[in-house]
């Protein structure tokens, strides 16, 4: 696929696929139309970059769909003086567009592979505001508090961690629950011992690593 095929594959994702999910954030849109997406997924899936497929990273992993992406951003509402986690590196995409978007991104993967390539993707793009670590975030990731925490795997269920990882005003983006019932959720922090939460849309992710599994009911 040339360049300028590229773009065009790239105006039709966000027109065809993005833009129909309600993600009218022109923030977004132009974040998502300025990061090559095709740099960031494995090199013989690079004519696939914009399909609306999940396309495998290796590991049993695969990126999110470009809606969802699309989606997550708009959700957090990430702001330029933001200091943003991202729970699941993956291939370093989405990571990409908090960076463009936000003054700091910290992000963590329990697959080494997967972070080694996303720092050399950063690099490549001179991207130089996130920090990248190796390390199991399914239960929360230090002491900071962060006024975005995007959570790339569906969980169970919340873990107080994460609300408590929350700065006053600070969004979650979490999805929840097991296939086919899961649901994404913003959860804002709005005082020391305040949270709102939304209901976003249905959906369905891969499980987070190390995170809780759904508990089964038994009658």
């Amino acid at each position: 696929m040339t360049a300028l095929n590229f773009e065009q594959a790239r105006y039709n994702m966000i027109e065809q696929q993005i833009r129909p999910w309600d993600v009218l954030d022109q923030r977004v849109l132009d974040t998502i139309a300025s990061i090559p997406r095709e740099d960031f997924v494995p090199e013989r899936y690079r004519n696939l970059a914009f399909s609306d497929i999940n396309i495998p990273l290796g590991q049993g992993e695969c990126m999110l769909k470009p809606n969802l992406e699309g989606r997550i951003l708009q959700a957090l509402a990430v702001q330029p003086g933001d200091n943003v986690l991202e729970v699941g590196t993956g291939s370093g995409y989405l990571t990409a567009c908090l960076a463009s978007l936000a003054a700091n991104v910290v992000s963590v993967d329990i697959v080494a592979a997967f972070v080694e390539a996303a720092r050399n993707r950063l690099k490549a793009h001179g991207i130089h505001n996130v920090v990248l670590h190796t390390g199991d975030a399914s239960h929360g990731w230090g002491e900071h508090r962060y006024d975005a925490i995007a959570v790339t795997g569906s969980v169970g269920e919340v873990a107080e961690i994460w609300r408590r990882s929350l700065s006053i005003g600070g969004r979650l983006f979490i999805v929840v629950g097991q296939p086919p019932v899961m649901e994404a959720l913003l959860i804002t922090r709005v005082s020391e011992q305040e949270w709102q939460q939304e209901s976003l849309f249905d959906t369905e992710l891969q499980p987070l690593r190390g995170a809780a599994p759904v508990r089964s009911f038994t009658f």
